[in-house]
């Protein structure tokens, strides 16, 4: 008996020691449930999240797939959205927002044509959904062709310059996509012309030529946009960036014969020349014209510029200004004209010495007026980089928003 006595305390002070642990427990459940202490609420919220529908999500697809060209539309079957993403498969996000009734997110920008997404969507509940889908394909494509390669450094007149290789009818929608952001906030425009090709052309210009060392990026955010009737579907997004070199500026004098260089406003070089002869076909283009590109040797054929058999010949230290075929050349076979007489072609001749130490000393952007008499006008607005030819306001209107400028 005394044994049993003895065994039978610790039982019972272990069971009690169990039922007191188990009375705590409950009561910190009760507290942590915030309800009124008889359990009944918390059990039903826990039962009433166990058995609450999956979140679902849907998108706006035609035929199976969301149309290319027109924002994605992500839709919340039941509750409301809290976060929305959406990507594509290179990772790239389509960034858009949630509509204020949250039963809908919209992107803010168009889906890219032939492109895989993803969805991921989390409700006010904190579920989670997601989906997948893909868009159709564009039936026509356009592209976009940019004068500056990355990492350049160019002349200050040098615009950004954007060719298409189909029409632009949304002008103004192809227009708001694209941004020009420097470093000391450069005052500038868009402005819409004709390319000398005959395609459709965008430059951004400063409002007066560019300050040295100033640093430039261009972001043109056309994937998915829409170029209008017989353009097609842009299908990248697409970006450069340059620096703006030395402030260097040329001026050839039709009257003295004579081409002189300025760097930061001081005379550094000035060469005898021989410039289009007068009168005719065969005259220089006057005004406001920008080095596009050194091009060297090149062979030249007058046939494939309108004038007939009156040259074809390997050319040396070829620079050129327009697309038609004006440029500042090595002539020696002119010599005895330099300085005396303009009788080339068009063109702008000099030794080969001048012509050597001019090519050296120049970059592509940088700017050359013809000044004096017998030119034969100034080349068309997209022969070239013919933009510093209108005044600010007259080049302002040629941008598709209403002539607004834009700074960056």
């Amino acid at each position: 008996m005394s044994r049993s006595r003895r065994t039978a305390l610790p039982r019972r002070r272990v069971r009690h020691a169990a039922l007191a642990g188990t009375a705590l427990l409950a009561a910190a459940l009760t507290a942590c449930s915030g309800g009124s202490g008889d359990g009944a609420d918390g059990g039903g919220k826990a039962a009433d999240a166990k058995n609450k529908a999956p979140m679902a999500v849907s998108v706006n697809l035609t035929d199976g797939q969301v149309k290319s060209g027109e924002p994605v539309k992500v839709t919340i079957a039941d509750g409301k959205l809290a976060q929305v993403k959406v990507t594509d498969g290179k990772g790239g996000e389509l960034a858009g927002q949630i509509a204020a009734d949250g039963r809908s997110w919209t992107s803010g920008r168009n889906a890219a044509p032939n492109t895989d997404y993803k969805v991921e969507a989390q409700n006010t509940d904190s579920q989670s959904a997601g989906t997948q889908f893909k868009t159709s394909a564009a039936d026509k494509v356009n592209k976009v062709s940019i004068n500056i390669a990355k990492g350049s450094t160019v002349g200050i007149a040098m615009p950004v310059s954007l060719v298409f290789d189909n029409p632009v009818k949304n002008k103004a929608e192809v227009e708001k996509q694209l941004k020009v952001t420097t470093s000391n906030n450069t005052e500038g425009s868009w402005g819409w012309l004709k390319d000398y090709s005959g395609n459709d052309r965008v430059d951004w210009r400063p409002k007066d030529y560019w300050k040295s060392g100033t640093d430039v990026k261009v972001e043109m955010n056309l994937n998915g946009v829409d170029s209008g009737a017989g353009g097609g579907l842009f299908a990248r997004d697409y970006t450069t960036e340059f620096k703006i070199g030395k402030d260097r500026r040329m001026e050839v004098s039709l009257d003295t014969k004579k081409m002189s260089i300025t760097e930061d406003g001081q005379v550094v070089r000035t060469v005898p020349v021989s410039a289009g002869t007068p009168g005719g076909e065969k005259a220089s283009w006057s005004g406001k014209m920008v080095l596009m590109a050194k091009e060297g040797t090149i062979f030249m054929d007058s046939q494939t510029v309108g004038l007939g058999d009156a040259y074809a010949k390997m050319v040396d230290y070829s620079m050129r200004l327009t697309w038609s075929g004006m440029y500042v050349h090595a002539a020696p076979w002119n010599a005895d004209k330099f300085g005396k007489a303009n009788t080339s072609s068009g063109c702008v001749g000099m030794s080969d010495a001048n012509a050597k130490a001019v090519y050296e000393q120049v970059q592509p952007g940088d700017p050359l007026e013809v000044v004096g008499s017998g030119s034969k006008g100034k080349a068309d607005l997209g022969n070239g980089y013919g933009e510093w030819n209108l005044t600010w306001d007259q080049w302002k209107a040629k941008s598709a928003l209403t002539g607004a400028t834009q700074a960056g």
